[in-house]
C-alpha cells in the first residue's frame, strides 16, 4: 500500500509534466508551479460535477490574461487522456463481451467493428484537432472567441503524440494501482483476467458522470459487477477500489487545499 501511495505521486507528477508541456505555448511554468496548479484543480475537481473544476483550479496559477487560452490548452491534455482510455478500454471491453457475455456472433462483430471504426475517427480528429478549430471557426457566435480556443490548433503532431506519451505513463501506473491492491486482497486472482477486467472498469467509469466526493457508491458498484465474472469476493474489490479512490482523488486533493490558499486571483498579469 506504501507503494501504491508512491505511485499516487507518480501519477500526479506525470500530470504536472504534461500540463507544463501544454502550458509552454502560452507561457513559461517550473515543474513546481506545474504540481502547485495540478494540486490545486485536484482540490475543486472533487466539488464539481464531472471534475469541471479542475480546469479553473489548473488555470488559476496562469496569468491573468492566459487563463481561458489555459482552459483550451487544457481540453488538449484532457482529449489525449481520452484517447488512451477508450482505445485501451474499448479493445479490453471486445475482449470481456467475447468471454463473458454470450451473444450473437453477428452482433459481437458489429459491435466490434463499429469500435474499431469509432476509435480510427477518434485518433484521426486527435491527430488533426485544428479541425475543431475550424468546425468553431464556423459558428458565427463564437468568431469574437477564437483567440481564446485557437490555441488548441497551436500543437504539432509531434507535441500531441508527447501529449499522448505522457497519458500513456499515467494509464500504467493507476492501472498497476489496481493491479498491486486487488493481487494484495485475492492473490489467487489470474493477472490477464484482472487487467482486462480493470481496464474495462476504468472505461466505463471515465464514461460516467459523476462528483468524485460522493461516486464511491458508483464505483463499489460498477466493480463489484463487472469482476463478478473473474471472482465472487465482491467486497474485497468494493474495498480495493475504494482504496484507490481514496488514494487517488481524496488524499491528493487534500494536499491540493494548501496551495489553494496560495491562489492570487487578480494580481498574475506577467
Amino acid at each position: 500500500m506504501t507503494f501504491v501511495v508512491l505511485l499516487m505521486v507518480v501519477n500526479w507528477v506525470l500530470e504536472s509534466f504534461k500540463w507544463q508541456y501544454l502550458a509552454r505555448t502560452l507561457v513559461s511554468i517550473s515543474i513546481w508551479e506545474a504540481i502547485e496548479a495540478v494540486f490545486c484543480g485536484l482540490t475543486w475537481a472533487i466539488f464539481t460535477p464531472n471534475r469541471i473544476g479542475e480546469y479553473g483550479g489548473r488555470v488559476m496559477f496562469l496569468p491573468n490574461r492566459k487563463r481561458i487560452h489555459g482552459v483550451f490548452a487544457m481540453a488538449v491534455g484532457s482529449f489525449g487522456q481520452n484517447v488512451i482510455t477508450n482505445i485501451t478500454g474499448l479493445l479490453a471491453a471486445l475482449w470481456f463481451i467475447y468471454y463473458f457475455l454470450n451473444i450473437n456472433t453477428w452482433l459481437y462483430l458489429g459491435i466490434a467493428v463499429l469500435a474499431v471504426a469509432f476509435l480510427a475517427l477518434l485518433n484521426i480528429f486527435y491527430f488533426n484537432i485544428k479541425w475543431l478549430v475550424g468546425l468553431l471557426d464556423r459558428i458565427r457566435f463564437l468568431e469574437k472567441y477564437r483567440r481564446f480556443f485557437d490555441i488548441m490548433g497551436r500543437y504539432s503532431h509531434r507535441e500531441l503524440l508527447t501529449v499522448i506519451g505522457y497519458s500513456l505513463a499515467r494509464f500504467f501506473v493507476f492501472s498497476f494501482q489496481y493491479y498491486l491492491v486487488i493481487h494484495l486482497l485475492i492473490p489467487e486472482l489470474p493477472f490477464f483476467q484482472m487487467m482486462m477486467t480493470v481496464i474495462v472498469f476504468i472505461f466505463i467509469q471515465s464514461a460516467m458522470p459523476s462528483l468524485d466526493l460522493l461516486d464511491i457508491g458508483v464505483r463499489s458498484f460498477t466493480a463489484a459487477h463487472l469482476f463478478s465474472y473473474i471472482t465472487n469476493q465482491q467486497l474485497a474489490i468494493i474495498a480495493a477500489v475504494s482504496s484507490i479512490w481514496l488514494v487517488n482523488l481524496i488524499i491528493p486533493a487534500a494536499l491540493g487545499s494548501v496551495f489553494v490558499l496560495k491562489l492570487r486571483f487578480f494580481d498574475r498579469t506577467a
